[in-house]
């Protein structure tokens, strides 16, 4: 499942490879150098945040510091540690102060990737990579939608910012989903905020499914949003 991560590391190299590797899973990741803007973003209103992953050593405010607060405001995201020190009682300190997990460097960028889907895992919320509403099916595992018509089933190949879309609105069908909310939560902080960016992306996702002969069950609220309706009519 995509979600929306907070990567406070101020190791430049490794910030981007981590965003890197992040981001080619369909993930969307925002990233920030010190634990105080960490825990803005955190704070804020601009995202909602489905995990963050902390260094240890940050300026101004440490990643353990950046738990404790993280906690005290009893938000529930997990979060995962990540630092030099590998002492035992390094790690109980770690969680000791609200951390999910621990994971020292260097690292393997696959087992940065196993850590993620395990704390994904545990969440109450957490749903298998099958997204299902009315005839649309999204298999994110295979990149693919799959659309039921009275005839057969349409196989669609999406990029990974029309899976993002698309699975939003299958994690919340018939809701209006504002434009807003859906550039907050897709695209990440470092890109550009051009208004259109979601008109843009809805029509490009219409157009596609129009190239298969198939209806978009993407609807326009006007001066509100968008919203998926999965009983529309599937074919034009």
């Amino acid at each position: 499942m995509p979600m929306r991560i907070l990567l406070v590391e101020d190791e430049m190299d490794l910030a981007r490879s981590i965003q890197a590797v992040l981001e080619g899973q369909g993930h969307v990741v925002d990233h920030c150098v010190s634990g105080q803007d960490g825990w803005v973003l955190l704070g804020s209103d601009q995202a909602h945040y489905d995990l963050g992953i902390l260094d240890w050593m940050l300026p101004e405010l440490s990643g353990l510091d950046l738990c404790r607060r993280t906690r005290s405001r009893g938000l529930a995201l997990p979060l995962l540690l990540l630092t030099a020190r590998n002492e035992t009682a390094d790690r109980v300190e770690g969680l000791d102060a609200g951390a999910d997990d621990y994971l020292s460097k260097p690292f393997a960028m696959e087992e940065l990737l196993a850590r993620v889907r395990a704390l994904q895992r545990r969440q109450p919320s957490y749903r298998a990579p099958l997204l299902e509403a009315g005839c649309f099916r999204l298999d994110l595992a295979a990149g693919q939608l799959l659309v039921a018509t009275a005839a057969a089933e349409v196989c669609i190949e999406l990029t990974t910012k029309e899976q993002q879309l698309m699975s939003y609105f299958l994690e919340h069908p018939g809701e209006v989903i504002s434009g807003s909310r859906l550039r907050n939560q897709l695209w990440n902080l470092q890109q550009d905020p051009i208004s259109n960016v979601v008109a843009a992306q809805v029509r490009l996702l219409r157009r596609k499914l129009a190239s298969h002969g198939l209806a978009s069950p993407l609807e326009t609220i006007p001066s509100k949003g968008y919203r998926l309706n999965p009983h529309a009519a599937v074919l034009l």
